[in-house]
């Protein structure tokens, strides 16, 4: 019966001592460049493996590491998943992804299967930024990093966008092109997200000595449905906004759908600029101006910092990243005339 090639058979093939190989598939350093050479033929000869679980077993570590957002849908977030896969290759981590479509309670179930799988950390976009289904993360001691939502209740480290910045901004664009009536797709006002760039919306008009009508503010989830549904809302006010401001890229796209089911003309009866760049932003005519954020470097930077607090040996001080977004002016934003 055939049996897989171990450690102690490389080593033996190689000539060198078993911890030298160890060193080696560990990128532990400290080897000769020939010895290092001997060692990875061998490898690639006996064709071995390394044993994960023996190795999980001696370090109490598992190289992987979850990943929780609200919403699988959304284009920014395998956007930002694209940037911590891309640097947990680089260190040789595997990532697990789940979505809690905005659960709290789907979300604790999935924080309880990370906790059982041995997961060494986990990055995640919380459906309850109180931060109350996080305890068991805390309690096991797994490192947390939130990405564009804040945790409230105990010290993460954190990445998010200077959201407030981005919808100031574009609803600044659109008075400088003579918009007065501009109306705000809001997302969920209990997250970071939704409430700062509504803050940023209201922000734009006092500056600019425009009285907030309330008419023009219609609540959205960050869904496509009530992306449409609000853009509807909107289509059928006595006085129609003359641009619109929708804060995520699920309702920009409900809202082109209902702007075309309505016949209302983007670009022409209403200026358009969305957050978050979308696919269909630069196919659509006219094409559609955006806030853009920079989603890999999210992704990026938070499998960094989580790398750095799985390796570090004692206390690290809380921190936190807020990237600047970038406004890009497409045709959808053009000049009203008065």
């Amino acid at each position: 019966m055939d049996t897989k090639p171990n450690i102690q058979d490389v080593a033996k093939l190689a000539n060198v001592s078993i911890a030298t190989v160890s060193r080696v598939i560990n990128n532990q350093g400290g080897v000769r460049k020939p010895t290092e050479e001997r060692i990875l033929k061998a490898i690639k000869e006996l064709g071995y493996i390394r044993n994960a679980a023996a190795r999980t077993i001696k370090s109490k570590e598992t190289n992987t590491i979850g990943v929780i957002v609200p919403d699988i849908k959304n284009p920014f977030f395998p956007m930002v998943m694209a940037g911590i896969e891309m640097k947990a290759r680089e260190k040789d981590y595997f990532t697990i992804l789940s979505s809690t479509n905005e659960s709290p309670i789907v979300e604790e179930k999935i924080i309880k299967n990370f906790v059982e799988r041995g997961v060494d950390g986990v990055i995640l976009t919380t459906a309850n930024e109180n931060g109350d289904q996080l305890k068991l993360l805390r309690d096991q001691n797994i490192p947390i990093v939130a990405v564009d939502r804040s945790i409230k209740s105990f010290d993460v480290d954190t990445v998010l966008v200077d959201n407030l910045k981005g919808s100031y901004q574009a609803v600044q664009r659109l008075i400088l092109q003579g918009h007065e009536r501009i109306a705000i797709i809001c997302g969920t006002q209990n997250t970071t997200p939704g409430k700062e760039r509504f803050l940023g919306y209201k922000r734009a008009l006092e500056e600019y000595g425009i009285t907030l009508d309330e008419q023009y503010v219609v609540q959205g989830d960050f869904s496509e449905q009530s992306g449409y549904f609000a853009a509807k809302e909107l289509s059928e006010l006595n006085v129609r906004p003359t641009a619109i401001f929708s804060s995520n890229n699920l309702m920009t796209i409900g809202c082109m759908k209902a702007l075309s089911d309505l016949d209302w003309k983007l670009g022409k009866e209403v200026s358009f600029i969305g957050f978050d760049d979308v696919d269909i932003a630069t196919f659509l005519n006219p094409k559609l101006s955006v806030v853009a954020r920079p989603m890999n470097a999210i992704g990026e930077i938070a499998f960094t910092l989580l790398h750095e607090r799985i390796h570090h040996k004692g206390n690290l001080p809380k921190r936190e990243y807020s990237l600047t977004p970038e406004l890009i002016i497409r045709e959808s934003c053009r000049k009203q005339n008065k």
